[in-house]
């Protein structure tokens, strides 16, 4: 793996990990599209339970944008063009099939805590 492939594969895996959605969301998105407001309507479906105070399903679209900015994610094309659903990438896929563990591994406490200062500081 070239050095530019390892630091594509570290920084998917690290905005998979610390993203707000568990392990089954993305199960799901390897088998279908979906999109912010169907997450936001599950969210107990999709989302860690530490996320459950999210309010709105903007939240949810802005994390699918930093997933897309990183290469996790992608957005779906019909015959229109771009829609507002969601699709996992090869890069998502192989993250998910290397460390498949990624979702039970624990986080440190400081991560923890720096991650709940972020998300409760950010738009919800």
């Amino acid at each position: 793996m070239l050095l530019i492939d390892q630091k594509i594969f570290r920084r998917a895996k690290k905005g998979i990990k610390n993203c707000p959605f568990n392990s089954f969301l993305f199960q799901s998105l390897q088998k279908e599209s979906l999109c912010a407001q169907n997450v936001f309507e599950n969210k107990s479906k999709y989302l860690n339970q530490k996320f459950m105070f999210i309010k709105s399903s903007s939240f949810i679209e802005n994390e699918f944008l930093k997933l897309i900015k990183i290469g996790v994610l992608r957005r779906e094309v019909d015959g229109q063009g771009l829609t507002s659903k969601v699709r996992i990438t090869p890069i998502g896929r192989k993250v998910l099939e290397v460390d498949s563990d990624l979702f039970t591994k624990k986080i440190s406490l400081i991560k923890k805590l720096i991650t709940c200062i972020k998300y409760q500081l950010s738009q919800r």
